[in-house]
């Protein structure tokens, strides 16, 4: 089994390096907005990348072509968010997934999925604060046979193609995901000539049922019997709406059976923030979260098999009736995921790490040479502090990485000004909150639109166990001259000419522990290396440094009171966050 499943990552790391090196569009090849799975004969996911919003990606197809009418060689492709229930979240995201055979026997599924920059709809990128209904964020892609007994039905993909404004792109990141797909059906036609599809079929039913099986432990422990509560709120859908409350309650009944319930969650959202999460997406979440540090487990279905009943409510900001928009789910997302984490902290009273940012999306759009050009640039935050730990510093999303600084401005007409860690965007805390960072770009063509996705304004991630809630982010044009504006955290249309410079300060996480409780020489460590202000040392921490080193007295002095603390921080600690 060890051997089969070190070979199922070594196929999805080889069909990800492939992708990555021939796709065209910058958000996949140095973005690297991809993910890949293999799944056993029947379609549940047996080894998945380390992503926590899969849903039931294999059931869209069967939904329209059934097991038996598959053959060797087939090709499926979808992006339909409502079709699917939200295996596919937003648009941007298309689907491609092979079956594979061993001579006439079916003995798995391979699937590729990627970020397409442009798909048409409202604005360049498909994704725009302004949405009103999903037909605004790009071209709608039903679950569909592509290939065929080795005929690919290239009039689908010339529509496809004709839907973008960046069509040589888009056809290029499409051969590229294809390619990769076939490279994953060819490795798993190779491990299941060499073992058989029976052992294949075991290996990957025993990886499924070990996952299960230690997330049913994990929450069973982290759990009392009864019903544990949690709610968080995103700001805003950009159009004057908001907060949104999230509300989440988990379940334990006397048998052991975990029931997860966002029917209190608010009603949808009129802007496109929000989430149609697929049932799956929770136990996945927790999965990945309990599988931190387990040597050799792998995500799959055993997570979400392990949560016995999932409850939303139609009409909800997590299950909103079409045509709502969906492009910024992402924000609701993230703050999902660190509601989760939420639920675990009030049951283990803060043994769970804090609440993260979202991650920053910035889109310039416009002309530049005779070209018209799409700069999707997405910016990493602060990832909340653990029990154990510091939060991480500057991270985008999952594995997911930044532009270089070379390549920005060897492919658009900017020139990066700065480039660093956002001082003190980190809760402070016996472990400090991982810090955002500081990105600021000159525009060097005569005009262009700026789109800005931040969230976590108004309520900035918390803290737990002490620990103060982090930072929030910002968009400033042309800062600290007489002109400088601060931009709507959800906006669009904002127009920049050329020498024009935009400046994005993204959140931090919340600090885990009484911030009094951290060894002073870390704070100082912190200060010299940027994270940390001398003021907030004194303020936050207590600890005074003075010509460079710790004044231990002075220091000693401040720290005589910690005052209350209650289990979460944000502007206060208080016993819940919303």
């Amino acid at each position: 089994m060890e051997i089969i499943r070190g070979a199922a990552r070594a196929a999805q790391a080889e069909m990800e390096a492939l992708l990555e090196r021939t796709a065209m569009s910058a958000f996949i090849r140095e973005k690297k907005d991809f993910y890949t799975a293999l799944f056993d004969a029947s379609g549940a996911m047996a080894v998945g990348s380390d992503l926590p919003i899969f849903g039931d990606i294999v059931g869209p197809v069967l939904a329209v072509y059934p097991l038996e009418s598959m053959r060797p060689g087939d090709l499926y492709w979808y992006n339909d968010c409502y079709g699917s229930r939200g295996a596919v979240s937003h648009s941007n995201d298309q689907v491609f997934l092979a079956p594979v055979f061993l001579g006439e026997v079916r003995v798995g599924f391979v699937m590729g999925w990627a970020h397409f920059s442009d798909i048409g709809g409202l604005r360049p990128g498909s994704l725009s604060p302004d949405a009103t209904d999903h037909f605004q964020e790009g071209i709608i892609i039903p679950p569909v046979r592509l290939v065929r007994d080795g005929i690919t039905n290239e009039d689908l993909l010339r529509t496809f193609w004709r839907n973008s404004r960046f069509p040589l792109q888009s056809q290029g990141d499409t051969r590229a995901l294809m390619a990769a797909v076939r490279l994953g059906e060819a490795r798993v036609a190779e491990l299941a000539a060499r073992f058989g599809a029976a052992v294949l079929a075991d290996a990957f039913a025993q990886l499924l049922r070990r996952t299960e099986t230690l997330v049913r432990a994990k929450l069973r422990d982290a759990f009392p019997v009864g019903t544990t509560r949690f709610a968080d709120a995103i700001d805003s859908d950009g159009q004057g709406n908001g907060p949104f409350v999230l509300r989440l309650a988990l379940t334990r009944t006397e048998d052991d059976r975990f029931i997860l319930d966002a029917t209190a969650t608010d009603d949808q959202a009129q802007g496109p923030v929000n989430l149609l999460m697929h049932p799956d997406v929770p136990g996945m979440a927790l999965g990945l979260y309990f599988l931190q540090g387990e040597a050799g487990q792998v995500l799959n279905a055993g997570g979400p098999r392990a949560i016995d009943e999932v409850r939303l409510r139609e009409g909800s900001l997590l299950w909103p009736r079409s045509p709502a928009p969906l492009g910024l789910r992402g924000l609701t997302m993230m703050r999902l995921l660190a509601a989760l984490h939420g639920l675990v902290a009030v049951a283990r009273q803060g043994e769970a790490p804090a609440a993260h940012s979202a991650y920053v999306i910035l889109a310039l759009r416009g002309a530049h040479a005779g070209r018209r050009f799409l700069m999707s640039d997405g910016v990493a935050v602060g990832y909340g502090a653990r029990p154990f730990a510091d939060g991480v510093d500057a991270v985008y999303f999952v594995a997911q990485e930044n532009y270089p600084a070379e390549f920005m401005e060897l492919t658009y007409p900017v020139r990066l000004r700065e480039y660093g860690l956002h001082r003190d965007s980190g809760g402070a805390g016996q472990y400090r909150g991982g810090c955002g960072v500081v990105r600021e770009y000159e525009v060097l063509c005569e005009e262009a639109q700026v789109a800005i996705r931040i969230d976590s304004v108004q309520n900035p991630p918390w803290g737990v166990a002490g620990g103060l809630n982090g930072g929030s982010g910002r968009a400033v044009v042309n800062p600290g001259t007489p002109g400088e504006r601060v931009l709507a955290p959800l906006s669009d249309g904002t127009v920049l000419k050329r020498g024009d410079v935009l400046r994005l300060e993204t959140g931090g996480g919340g600090g885990w522990g009484h911030p009094f409780a951290r060894d002073p020489a870390l704070v100082l460590a912190d200060v010299k290396g940027g994270a940390v202000s001398a003021e907030a040392a004194a303020r936050d921490y207590g600890v005074v440094i003075r010509d460079g080193a710790v004044d231990a007295a002075a220091t000693a002095a401040r720290r005589e009171g910690r005052g209350e603390v209650k289990l979460f921080h944000r502007k206060g600690y208080v016993d819940a966050v919303a």
